[in-house]
């Protein structure tokens, strides 16, 4: 059987190996890109799988002082969509990191949920 210091140095180990893999889980969620449209394409925003927006692309043909409000709903849209992908791809690239890990399912880590 081993020690109790030997017990807390292994738990210490580990509690840093997965302070490394998660500092690395999140770091990659920044190089994952996403896109959301919006207008069947006519706007369309890139983003980082950490919701970082990377660029917005507006059609020409919605450029019309009249349909500001249009463009700022579509904008909008675009946006919870890019939001929403971004959300997936971070839960999905964290529960693989979790698992990773060894982890039980359903062990609830912050910044793993």
């Amino acid at each position: 059987m081993k020690s109790m210091e030997e017990m807390m140095q292994a738990a210490q180990a580990a509690a840093e190996t997965i302070q490394k893999q998660m500092n690395e889980a999140q770091a990659k969620l920044d190089t994952i890109e996403v896109e959301g449209t919006a207008g069947g394409g006519l706007v369309k925003i890139r983003c980082t799988a950490k919701g970082r927006i990377l660029g917005v692309a507006i059609d020409d043909s919605l450029i019309v002082p009249e349909d500001k409000q249009m463009l700022e709903d579509l904008i909008t849209a675009a946006f919870n969509d890019a939001r929403g992908k971004a959300d997936q791809a971070a839960g999905k690239e964290m529960q693989a990191a979790q698992s990773g890990m060894g982890l039980p399912p359903g062990l609830n880590i912050p910044g793993f949920s």
